[in-house]
């Protein structure tokens, strides 16, 4: 059987109100927003250097098709004899 006084201390836990300190709740939100924010950071500059990267290489591929055509229309022109 139980007793009477940690039942009396149970129904006294029951009725008071749990909060959270306000200051702790503020920590946690301002953590989990740095730790989401910085956490981004890098697969941001990942992404970004990659499609720059990219870009850099086709255009850089232009320019060597186009050096190609004039090279191959000055010097192996059917016309010129």
């Amino acid at each position: 059987m139980a007793k009477t006084g940690n039942l009396q201390e149970h129904k006294q836990l029951i009725k008071r109100k749990h909060t959270m300190n306000p200051l702790i709740c503020a920590a946690s939100v301002v953590g989990a927003g740095l730790a989401i924010g910085l956490g981004a950071i890098g697969p941001g500059i990942g992404q970004g250097t990659a499609a720059g990267q990219a870009v850099e290489a086709f255009m850089e591929a232009l320019t060597i098709y186009g050096l190609v055509v004039a090279l191959a229309l000055m010097f192996a022109n059917p016309f010129v004899s």
